[in-house]
């Protein structure tokens, strides 16, 4: 079973990053309301960027980092700029979390 860390753009133009081991129905119940919480107010939503891991800790650890960075750095993350997300580390890139870059 895979689970994935997940960004979502809203309408209002915030982010919101997520975890779930069902990436479509999840998508499909923010956009659809059925989530009582951030994003009900806030659709549509377009997800933006996803990562699948081997275990749902991972998943968690991804979207508890993520929530940390800047907006900037989100949106390089999105993306795919990964010189981007480099300069906007404030501490080294090498953080544990392995996220994968774009194929190129």
């Amino acid at each position: 079973m895979s689970f994935y860390a997940y960004m979502l753009r809203c309408s209002d133009g915030s982010y919101y990053i997520g975890h779930t081991d069902a990436l479509e129905r999840r998508i499909a119940q923010h956009q659809h309301g059925e989530l009582p919480r951030y994003t009900h107010n806030r659709r549509p939503v377009i997800l933006i960027w996803s990562q699948d891991f081997p275990s749902r800790i991972e998943a968690l650890e991804a979207e508890r980092q993520l929530k940390g960075w800047t907006r900037a750095k989100k949106e390089a993350l999105a993306a795919g700029d990964w010189d981007a997300v480099r300069l906007l580390s404030r501490k080294s890139f090498d953080t544990g979390l392995r996220l994968r870059s774009a194929p190129t």
